[in-house]
């Protein structure tokens, strides 16, 4: 895979998709006179599918004499001006200057509209012959209004060598907002760690996508990836191994907070997990205490589950989850924090039951709010706690009602179906990378169903969001995640982010179909799925 730009860089419905009008793009040199005939990419061709498109009016043209205009009054304004710059001008050679002195033309950010329609994440385009301005609310929706800019100009814009342009954005307006509030994607650093530099990379493409959430699971049987000052052989020692047996790693407070500052600036909010009472034995191997029998056991770099368990009866358990979650809640600034609490088979349903209670209560207590893998609705969820579902079609009705039960009572749910979005999951038997416990799962199968209608009697109101994890038992680098990644990632994008009206697989696959070109400038390997049309620019 070719070198990759350096970190700082980086309709739905046939209607929608007719009104925008899709055609494909071709490429003439940039300021050497007329260009031929080219027509920018369709103002609705963007992945996820925007609320409203109003194509009409001539398009805007990026030239070397373009400015980025910002207003002066916000910081946060002039950094996602400098992000945008930072973006176009290894590709466009221009200079792309970053200025507060108010003009009506070039690349205008706008923060402060009054539509109260689009909310904190939503923003509007308007593209013209003169200029190409974003207006948003809040700072989120100003930021995901540049990600539709970029999608807007030609894939060659990710590239990080000068490339001949037209760099034309379509003339018209778009507005846009999420269907969900919560959009995320998990990364598992546990069964194989990964580095702060790869997680940075994987952070930019999700921010690509407008996802606003990124869980990364922390702790499992294999490896525990985060330093806690109060146990510190969980990260020296816990931490020291791998799936297979390689060296393994773990994030300092330091790293760790490298992470969630990056994660920020691309405004996504980094949400933690320690996993709990099993896929424990990486702590149990550190501390012979945790264990009922006081002997600790080997470290363990195979994949089988269930097999491990905290000692729900000892005092020092609760010591070590009290000292673990309030370390972790004091180095996070998001709101959320996720305990696990799936595959305890190890652990009795009285002491699960037990257990979780003191383990919501401990995040409670640090000013969190829970997130548990769906089991958690086996025992009994704090009021404001998250379930995740990560169930698939074989799950059983009644695992599937208390789940629906419990979102009835008022806990809130995240879907992650893992034969739906579970990205690790083998696309066909000929896949080399992944899994397939829940079955194959291509790209049309991932995108193609309801959040709101997936679980029978849960109540639409009760759907927080979506999530797509990627679980690392046999992926080693970041070109083993971007091949099972993308294209479903896409996917589930647009599954949190767009109306359920423009939700088509017939007419997504096309638009899916322009992103490959566009994955390919930013060094992204991807699984060339036999159902989408793949274009080249």
């Amino acid at each position: 895979m070719r070198q990759h730009r350096t970190l700082s860089r980086l309709f739905g419905s046939l209607l929608l998709v007719l009104a925008a009008g899709v055609s494909s793009v071709s490429a003439a040199p940039a300021d050497t006179g007329p260009a031929p005939a080219a027509s920018p990419r369709p103002l609705g061709e963007i992945v996820p599918a925007p609320v409203s498109v109003k194509p009409g009016g001539p398009a805007y043209a990026l030239t070397a004499g373009t400015r980025i205009r910002v207003d002066g009054r916000s910081r946060e304004a002039r950094r996602i001006g400098e992000y945008l710059a930072d973006v176009l001008r290894p590709s466009t050679g221009y200079a792309l200057p970053v200025t507060e002195r108010a003009g009506h033309d070039g690349i205008r950010l706008e923060l402060g509209s009054r539509d109260t329609a689009l909310g904190a994440e939503g923003y509007r385009l308007k593209s013209s012959r003169g200029s190409v301005t974003i207006t948003a609310r809040a700072p989120a929706g100003l930021f995901h209004g540049v990600q539709t800019l970029r999608q807007l100009l030609p894939a060659a814009v990710e590239e990080d060598s000068p490339q001949s342009g037209p760099w034309e954005i379509a003339g018209g307006t778009l507005t846009d907002s999420p269907r969900y509030a919560y959009r995320s994607a998990m990364l598992d650093v546990s069964r194989h760690f990964f580095s702060v530099t790869e997680v940075k990379r994987y952070i930019d493409q999700l921010a690509l996508y407008k996802f606003n959430k990124l869980h990364l699971h922390l702790s499992d049987d294999q490896g525990w990836r985060i330093a806690i000052d109060s146990w510190p052989r969980l990260a020296e020692y816990g931490g020291s191994t791998e799936v297979g047996g390689g060296p393994g790693g773990h994030y300092t407070k330091s790293d760790y907070k490298e992470i969630l500052r990056y994660a920020a600036s691309r405004h996504l909010e980094v949400v933690p997990e320690i996993d709990l009472p099993g896929h424990t034995n990486a702590a149990l191997a550190s501390y012979a205490e945790l264990n009922c029998d006081g002997v600790a056991p080997p470290l363990y770099t195979g994949t089988s589950v269930g097999f491990s368990s905290l000692c729900v009866p000892k005092a020092v358990t609760y010591d070590f989850v009290d000292d673990v979650i309030r370390e972790l809640a004091a180095l996070t600034p998001g709101r959320y924090l996720h305990i696990g609490g799936d595959e305890a088979h190890s652990t009795s349903h009285e002491d699960y039951v037990a257990f979780m209670e003191k383990a919501q209560a401990a995040v409670g207590r640090y000013g969190k709010t829970v997130v548990g893998w769906h089991q958690l609705t086996g025992a009994v969820p704090v009021k404001g706690a998250v379930a995740q579902y990560w169930g698939y079609d074989r799950t059983g009705a009644a695992e599937r009602q208390q789940v629906a039960d419990a979102a009835k009572n008022g806990t809130k749910l995240v879907l992650s179906p893992a034969d739906r979005t579970y990205l690790d999951m083998k696309y066909t038997k000929d896949t080399k990378l992944g899994l397939a416990w829940a079955g194959y799962v291509e790209v049309q199968r991932s995108y193609d169903w309801n959040p709101a209608a997936y679980l029978e009697g849960v109540p639409e109101e009760a759907v927080l969001g979506v999530e797509a994890p990627i679980w690392t038992e046999t992926l080693t680098d970041s070109a083993d995640i971007e091949q099972m990644a993308f294209p479903r990632l896409p996917g589930v994008a647009e599954l949190g982010w767009s109306p359920a009206a423009t939700h088509d697989w017939d007419t997504y696959k096309v638009r899916l179909a322009a992103q490959g070109p566009r994955l390919s400038a930013l060094g992204i390997d991807f699984y060339r799925s036999p159902q989408v049309p793949w274009r080249t620019e």
